[in-house]
């Protein structure tokens, strides 16, 4: 792994004595002066496994503490930032362990939002996202790990997807 200049230092202590882990390019403002130097620093920390990117402007910092540049978190807290919270809902095995009907642990979360479709591996985490309507996100109900919210697909929905499976 490389070393990290100053700029890239700062921007790391800054970010972890806010406890800021999840955050937007609007929170280093003050450590670049144009877009190039933002495009630079971003990239750079990126590529040094300090930052990963989550959307279209939103970021998981990598604490110093992990040496090596390996991290992990809450799968649901990072399914929520990836969709700011909106338009999404976790089901599938992930929401059956999670409401305890079943003891499998899930490989991948599988995540439901009308915004995109596909694979992503993130933090070590396997999401795949599958399309849905606005109404059965509105069937999903909001939970909380520590003091992060999340969506997950409401209990008796799982109930009726488990004996769908079997």
């Amino acid at each position: 792994m490389e070393g990290l200049s100053k700029k890239e230092t700062e921007i790391i202590s800054e970010l972890e004595f806010k406890e800021k882990y999840f955050f937007i390019v609007d929170d280093i403002n003050k450590f670049y002066k144009n877009k190039a130097q933002r495009y630079n620093i971003i990239k750079n920390l990126i590529k040094k496994q300090r930052i990963v990117k989550l959307n279209k402007n939103k970021y998981y910092l990598i604490p110093i503490k992990a040496r090596t540049g390996k991290w992990t978190e809450n799968s649901f807290i990072v399914a929520d930032e990836i969709f700011n919270g909106k338009d999404y809902f976790i089901g599938g095995w992930s929401a059956a362990n999670y409401w305890r009907l079943t003891d499998q642990i899930p490989m991948r979360v599988d995540i439901w939002t009308t915004k995109r479709q596909g694979r992503i591996n993130i933090l070590g985490i396997r999401f795949q996202f599958h399309r849905t309507t606005k109404k059965r996100i509105e069937e999903s109900v909001i939970k909380k790990v520590g003091e992060h919210p999340f969506r997950i697909q409401n209990n008796e929905i799982t109930k009726k997807w488990m004996k769908s499976r079997r």
